[in-house]
């Protein structure tokens, strides 16, 4: 699994690859902070929503304008300062964290077995492990995107969402926009709020 640069939608695309953009866009900015290239994207990014739906609309141009106003430095002091530095981060953004109190715990263990259900794997020269929240993240672009429909279909989404990040990113947003060092964190904390609510939302439907 490797998080992969992403192109804005724009407006009026398909609704399944705007979901998978934002996906995308969401696992690039948790995983590191953007680049030059990136920015240079947003300062001419439709303001409108990339997923459709007015819940996503607000936070969406928060974060658009968040963009807009940070630099490459700014926003990598930022990035360093929340999710890394020396000892333990101030911010963990890791599922097994939220899910058990510790890292590196049985939810890492479960969710590297339905990886490995869906024939894929962490690549070898990654940092992080596959509990981070951007990985969870490229997942489901990839389950939402990918080419194998015996693999990439809704009820694989739906599966994978209900058991490796309904659990706990929206817990995981709310401690990155508690902390009083976010900026540019605390708009990605909040459309990726949203957008769990979106998802999960979306995915009720299919149960009832």
């Amino acid at each position: 699994m490797t998080v992969r640069p992403v192109t804005l939608s724009l407006a009026g695309e398909h609704e399944e690859l705007a979901r998978a953009e934002l996906y995308g866009l969401l696992a690039q900015l948790w995983l590191a902070p953007p680049d030059a290239a990136l920015l240079a994207q947003f300062r001419v990014a439709v303001t409108q929503a990339a997923e459709p739906g007015a819940t996503l609309q607000p936070p969406w141009e928060a974060l658009v304008a968040a963009l807009r106003g940070t630099t490459p430095q700014a926003a990598a002091a930022e990035h360093d300062a929340l999710f890394h530095g020396i000892g333990k981060p101030e911010v963990l953004v890791y599922g097994s964290y939220y899910l058990s109190g510790f890292l590196n715990e049985r939810p890492l263990a479960a969710l590297r077995t339905e990886l490995a259900a869906l024939g894929l794997a962490r690549d070898a020269a990654a940092l992080e492990t596959e509990d981070h929240i951007a990985y969870g993240f490229e997942v489901m672009r990839y389950l939402i995107a990918g080419d194998d429909a015996a693999v990439c279909n809704l009820e694989r989404q739906r599966r994978f969402f209900r058991n490796h990040l309904q659990p706990w990113v929206e817990a995981c947003c709310d401690a990155v926009q508690a902390h009083p060092r976010a900026g540019l964190w605390r708009a990605v904390a909040a459309l990726t709020h949203a957008f769990m609510q979106v998802e999960t939302q979306g995915f009720d439907l299919l149960e009832i």
